[in-house]
């Protein structure tokens, strides 16, 4: 496997584990303080952070940040909306498209760059 589809790898699992804590805690948010829910999205996280330590050992911040970020925005919007049920109004999806559109902008102007 490439060193580039490694690192592509590691940034959508990255984007992947932070949707997946961001769902578990709302799942478990407003139980007791402490159930599986939270002890999921707490290991999630765990791991989306030793992922991403791993992303920024080969990638400059200014691009791994708000490309990881932006990506988990996207996902955790549509699952809110697909499994849990959430409403997303048409100014949100706007919202979301207009982030997608600045990763497509961040990932163009690295490429240009190098």
């Amino acid at each position: 496997m490439s060193q580039g589809l490694i690192l592509l790898v590691t940034v959508l699992f990255t984007a992947g584990l932070n949707t997946l804590a961001q769902t578990l805690l709302k799942l478990g948010a407003g139980k007791d303080l402490f159930n599986i829910n939270v002890a999921g999205g707490l290991v999630a996280y765990g791991l989306s952070t030793i992922l991403y330590i791993t992303a920024l050992s080969k990638l400059e911040l200014s691009f791994a940040y708000p490309t990881i970020i932006g990506m988990t925005l996207i996902a955790t919007v549509a699952v809110s909306t697909f499994f849990l049920g959430e409403i997303v109004s048409p100014l949100q999806w706007l919202g979301t498209l207009a982030i997608m559109g600045g990763i497509v902008l961040i990932y163009l102007a690295k490429m240009s760059h190098g």
